[in-house]
């Protein structure tokens, strides 16, 4: 079951609800027929519980957004971007694991 910590951001909400945020932001760039994109999605379920009111976690749907994966260079999905302060901190592409994601935020914090 998705966590209900998981927002869900798009082109018309990225600069509000990620770039103007008053902590780091999670974002999952994803599409519905991505199979890695689906097998990420309970570790940033669970990133997004664990890391409450630490960090921010939401995913952008590349297919119903395709501005923003544009503006930041997501060529390959998933996707995820660190962002602080309205800066990209850090990216990682591909299907990883749960402690490769912690390590990044931990930096941000």
């Amino acid at each position: 079951m998705a966590s209900e910590k998981v927002h869900t951001f798009t082109d018309n909400t990225f600069d509000s609800d990620v770039l103007k945020a008053d902590t780091p932001v999670l974002v999952d760039f994803w599409a519905t027929w991505c199979a890695p994109c689906k097998m990420l999605a309970p570790t940033i379920d669970a990133i997004a519980d664990e890391f409450d009111g630490q960090v921010k976690v939401g995913k952008v749907n590349v297919d119903e957004n395709p501005g923003t994966p544009g503006t930041y260079g997501v060529r390959g999905i998933p996707t995820v971007i660190l962002f602080k302060g309205g800066k990209v901190v850090d990216q990682i592409v591909g299907n990883v694991p749960k402690s490769q994601l912690e390590a990044l935020l931990k930096k941000a914090l």
